[in-house]
Parts: structure tokens; sequence; C-alpha cells
């Protein structure tokens, strides 16, 4: 039953994602649609209504399907909705001037809020509203509060790292699916994770292609909904081990560049480039 429910919702992911990117693209060459243009590491154009499609895409399936999940999904929407409303706020108003998580910190450190700033903080807050919201069944002890604590960072520390990825075509969605696919294969399921996975499956192509991209918008909900359904599954000591293996992957992004770690290891390069256009 599980295996069904699961690909149900993966299917409906791909649907309702696809049937909300069809609809932005079509109104790509409005007036509306130029604040989300940009130009990608290769100097094409590309749009970040990809991020929006996203998270309509993921919050919209979640509440029409909310009967199938085991525990609700609300959590799972409002992770999505927060975290993509946070990012769009850094994609539409972005503070050029300051780089990377530790930029964002000290310049708030020295009385100046950066709309990097507001995200930091929105998405620590957005973590902790969904990992209570998730946790509400029955916990109660100091043991089980910095369970739902760490849970909360693994959260907002996800949808960071998910953003860290986003700077080559297809990279940040292949990274969703790496996680995606074992939360859905392995018991008892995921449906945040399913529903993720149809949503990327839906995405990829043009991701690849490199005439869109997530963006902000799209790559925190991405790793925020599947850093909520990993902790889902975890009690405080996991949760501790997961939020310390997010922090060293974010520290050590402000030290080495991801992309120069994977185009100087031929398997992650290989994989990397798997799909993408040739430049």
């Amino acid at each position: 039953m599980r295996p069904v429910r699961d690909g149900l919702l993966t299917l409906a992911g791909t649907v309702g994602t696809t049937l909300v990117w069809r609809g932005l693209r079509a109104g790509r060459d409005q007036p509306w649609a130029a604040r989300w243009e940009r130009t990608n590491h290769a100097g094409r154009p590309v749009t970040l209504l990809e991020g929006v499609a996203l998270v309509g895409g993921t919050a919209g399936t979640a509440l029409l399907t909310g009967a199938a999940w085991s525990g609700g999904s609300l959590p799972y929407a409002v992770a999505s909705l927060g975290a993509g409303s946070l990012g769009a706020l850094d994609d539409l108003r972005q503070d050029t001037d300051r780089k990377g998580l530790a930029g964002h910190l000290r310049a708030l450190a020295h009385g100046r809020v950066t709309t990097g700033a507001i995200k930091v903080v929105g998405l620590v807050a957005t973590g902790l509203v969904v990992t209570a919201l998730e946790d509400a069944r029955g916990r109660a002890s100091v043991r089980e509060a910095w369970g739902t604590l760490a849970g909360a960072a693994v959260v907002a520390g996800s949808a960071n790292l998910a953003n860290l990825f986003d700077l080559r075509p297809g990279r940040a969605l292949k990274v969703g699916v790496l996680t995606a696919v074992p939360l859905v294969a392995s018991r008892p399921g995921s449906p945040a994770a399913a529903v993720t996975l149809g949503a990327v499956l839906a995405l990829l192509p043009d991701d690849l292609a490199g005439t869109s991209m997530l963006g902000d918008t799209g790559a925190n909900p991405l790793g925020a909904v599947l850093g909520l359904a990993v902790v889902q599954r975890q009690g405080p000591l996991a949760r501790t081990v997961t939020l310390g293996l997010v922090t060293a992957l974010t520290l050590a992004s402000e030290k080495v560049s991801f992309t120069r770690v994977i185009e100087s290891t031929p398997v992650l390069r290989e994989l990397d480039a798997l799909g993408r256009e040739p430049r």
C-alpha cells in the first residue's frame, strides 16, 4: 500500500508542478515576468519562475492530497510556502555587496539588515514552526524538546544548503532526486519526498537545458521540505547528527567552492554533467 501511495503522490507532484510551470512559462513575455529574468553562469538568459512553479506545485499538491498523508500535509505546505517566500524576497530585492551566510551575519552584527539576514532568521523561524507542528503529537520532555530545536535547525540549514548547489543547470534538482529517492523507497516512505520528487522531475528538463533555474525562490523550499522529510523520521540523537553534517557542509562552503570540488572529482563531474546541454 505504501509504494502505491508514494507512487501516486509522485505522479501528483509531477502533474501539479507541470500545470503551474506551463502557466508561468506562457506568461514569461509579460511585463511582470521581467523581474524574474537573470543571466546564468554561461551568459544565457534564464527565468527564476521555475522556483515559483516548485513552490506552487509542492505546496498545492500537498494540500490537495492531504488525506493520503500520515500525520498531515500542513507542515510541508508551510515549509514550502515559507521558505519560498523568503527566497523570493532575496531574489527580487537582493543585497549584492554581501556574499554567503557569513557575510550576511557579519552585516547583521554591524547593525545592517540585509535581505539575506532576513531570510536566515525567517528560515529558522519557519523551521521551528514546521518541526513543532510535525512533533506536536506527544513530545514534551526536555530531550524531545531539543530534538524539535535540532530538527528546526536542520530544516533551515537544508534550505540554505540546497541553494548552494543551484549554480549549474540541473545540479540542485539532482541533489533533490538523490535525497528524495531513498526517502521514498525505504520504509515507512515519505509523502513529502514523493511529492517533491514529482515536482523535481517536472522541472528538471528545462533546468538542464539552461532556460530556467530555481533561484532562492525554488532552492530554499526544495531543501526545507526535504529537510523536514528527513527529520520526520528521526529522533533527537539522529537529528543532532544530521545537524552536525549540515553545519559542516555549510561551514565548508564558506571556504571551499562546491563547484571546484565537483569538477575536480571524476564521478561527481560526470554525474553533474549528466543530461546537461553542452556549453
